[in-house]
């Protein structure tokens, strides 16, 4: 029973991660385009940071310890399958990306965003592509 708990956590809190991840790249879309003196820039900031620091960032946490605590359940941590070191090298790639937008989050704050929206749709797929591969790997376990 204990398995399945565990599972259940740890989907729901990725699930979280994601919509995060999928989303805050989006605010940044517009806070590219938004006048750095203006009303709507200074609502995006407030956006931008509550999601990072109320469900990212947790939902982030939780995803590690209960993936963690998974391995372990399923002694993935010994046996060291490739498709469970390709899942990890993706979900350290996902925290990576993470760990960039917490940085332009705060180069938003401090009206110091050099990139444009352009770019920011461009670094809204990177997510994406991560979660289908981790999803694939997770799924199907190849290479087994």
């Amino acid at each position: 029973m204990t398995y399945e708990w565990v599972k259940v956590i740890h989907v729901l809190a990725a699930i979280s991660w994601m919509a995060g991840l999928l989303y805050l790249p989006r605010l940044m879309v517009y806070h590219a385009d938004a006048d750095k003196a203006g009303e709507l820039s200074e609502t995006l900031k407030v956006m931008e940071r509550r999601l990072l620091k109320a469900i990212m960032t947790p939902a982030m946490i939780v995803s590690w310890m209960f993936g963690i605590w998974l391995g372990a359940i399923q002694d993935l941590w010994s046996e060291w399958p490739v498709w469970f070191i390709l899942k990890l090298v993706l979900v350290v790639a996902m925290s990576a990306a993470h760990f960039w937008l917490a940085g332009q989050v705060k180069l938003f704050a401090a009206d110091k965003n050099a990139r444009s929206a352009r770019a920011f749709r461009f670094i809204n797929e990177v997510p994406t592509v991560l979660m289908i591969g981790i999803i694939c790997l997770v799924v199907v376990k190849p290479f087994l």
